[in-house]
């Protein structure tokens, strides 16, 4: 194994004539695809464009990031992906940071681009649609007029893709993944289905591609075994079902939000998932509740899993093939390694079986840190030497990875996870990290002081609140502060709650007690969310 697209090439020779991509009533077969990435990677190589050198997909789920993503790798270039609802303060530090010399975008988000471009490496931008202020930039078929280019060798522990993940202190890291990393998880996610993924299979496309979890289980997995992949660039719960029913799709991955945005439809009960023969969810805890209504509606069931952008993304998974127990993130896949652990890295015994009921249990006892080992895990956080230290422990020649989670596991075989890392926020299967908003709140004349948490949430497991001490005199309203952070933010990380206080919980040294502030719920009576 080399550069991993070779996979893609595999499937291209065994199934060229098939189709790759469904998008909007529209098909594009194996061969299709093929000639379209060779074209992206002759562009970039006609512009100096190649081994090791970065290339920043910002786009939705639509056919140009899959040609975007595997014309950069074919180039033996390193793909940088950007979530499409960032907005020009977000994808500063990220172009920046990896040293990206291309974009490619939609056309709507080069204004994003060129109001940051000055503080990046950026030299082209690739546009995706038509807009009136797209600028300079380069127009997505015009860019595809090269001819082809050869795939470029890579070695399997070269870089393959640098996505960012927050961290609960300081700017976003990058994720060192190496081809090794993502083809030998993709394959891993593959023998996770009865029989694998086949050319007769065909995936929806509902998680986001810049995500590692759509990009690795979703789209790579899916092409390198020659079924057929169904983007859809936003989520909506109507549109997700008729493609199923229409298309009879037999994949699905997605967040809990979006398996019960399905089951709370007015007409869910008419609705025929027949097709499908797996469902899978990750991205946060699934609610018991949720997967119970899902499976009393429909014929397939809900596999939960497990894992981390620095993972590629699945380290545990409860799947057909290896066995399923609800409220457990299931078993390790192939080929990857965990236990749990205490602060002193000694090893956590397995209780005899779980799920336990964790009001009578004492954690304390049987939980500690998970940690994984295996060739899906990261070489590391770019040009973060210190955060590589503590995130990595070598034992006996084995390099384990730090999850930042607690768990147990039991005798089985099943993992569990009983807390997320001690600040972040999961709202809808995406990571929210506090200090990002706090440091953007501060900025606003009106706030004093700030402290922002997570709260639970019906629908999306947790939903981010602001806590907030306003400026003497200060005139602002809860509604403007929503709107400030949206300007600024993605939508999912702004506060759809603000609490205006007179002072926040401190310890003596000054932290912030955001578990007071949680506890609080129970009696606060917050403004409401502006529609």
């Amino acid at each position: 194994m080399t550069n991993l697209v070779t996979n893609v090439a595999s499937a291209v020779e065994a199934h060229g004539d098939r189709t790759a991509i469904g998008f909007r009533g529209a098909e594009t077969s194996y061969e299709e695809l093929w000639a379209q990435t060779g074209a992206f990677a002759a562009a970039l190589d006609e512009r100096g464009v190649g081994e090791g050198d970065r290339v920043a997909i910002y786009l939705p789920n639509v056919p140009p990031f899959v040609i975007a993503f595997h014309g950069t790798l074919r180039a033996g270039g390193v793909v940088v992906p950007m979530n499409p609802q960032y907005k020009a303060r977000e994808i500063e530090h990220l172009l920046a940071d990896s040293d990206a010399s291309v974009v490619v975008t939609l056309a709507d988000l080069v204004p994003f681009v060129e109001e940051v471009r000055d503080e990046t490496g950026v030299e082209h931008v690739v546009s995706v649609g038509s807009a009136s202020d797209a600028g300079d930039a380069t127009p997505f078929e015009a860019f595809l007029e090269s001819d082809t280019l050869d795939i470029v060798d890579r070695d399997d522990d070269d870089l393959a893709v640098l996505p960012y993940t927050s961290g609960t202190t300081g700017q976003p890291k990058g994720v060192q993944l190496t081809h090794r990393n993502l083809s030998s998880n993709a394959n891993a996610a593959s023998e996770l289905i009865p029989d694998g993924i086949g050319p007769g299979d065909k995936q929806l496309g509902v998680l986001p591609l810049f995500h590692i979890y759509g990009m690795t289980v979703v789209m790579n997995a899916t092409l390198f075994n020659g079924g057929a992949y169904f983007p859809m660039p936003e989520w909506d719960a109507q549109e997700a079902v008729s493609l199923i029913e229409n298309e009879e799709l037999t994949l699905m991955h997605g967040v809990p939000a979006m398996y019960n945005d399905i089951i709370n439809q007015p007409d869910a009960e008419t609705f025929d998932l027949s097709s499908l023969r797996l469902c899978g969810v990750g991205g946060a805890g699934i609610p018991v509740e949720v997967l119970r209504r899902f499976e009393e509606l429909y014929e397939p069931k809900l596999y939960e899993g497990y894992g981390l952008t620095e993972t590629s993304p699945v380290t545990h998974f409860n799947s057909p093939v290896s066995g399923r127990r609800v409220g457990s993130i299931g078993k390790t896949v192939p080929g990857v390694d965990s236990k749990v652990v205490t602060e002193e890295f000694e090893p956590v015994p397995p209780v005899e079986e779980g799920p336990l009921d964790e009001s009578e249990a004492d954690l304390d006892e049987i939980t500690g840190e998970i940690v994984v080992a295996g060739p899906n895990v990261m070489e590391g956080y770019y040009g973060l030497p210190d955060a590589n230290e503590t995130a990595f422990t070598d034992e006996d020649g084995t390099r384990w990875f730090h999850t930042g989670d607690l768990g147990y596991h039991d005798e089985d075989g099943f993992f569990y996870v009983v807390d997320r890392e001690k600040h972040m926020i999961v709202t809808g299967g995406y990571n929210v990290y506090p200090r990002e908003v706090e440091e953007l709140l501060f900025e606003h004349p009106a706030v004093a002081d700030a402290a922002v948490t997570g709260i639970p949430d019906e629908r999306r497991g947790e939903t981010v609140k602001a806590f907030i001490v306003p400026t003497p005199d200060a005139d602002v309203t809860a509604d403007e502060i929503r709107e400030y952070c949206l300007e600024n933010l993605a939508e999912y990380k702004h506060p759809r709650e603000v609490e205006f206080v007179e002072e926040l919980p401190r310890t003596t040294t000054g932290k912030v007690q955001k578990f007071k502030l949680r506890e609080r719920e129970t009696d606060a009576e917050p403004e409401p969310e502006a529609e």
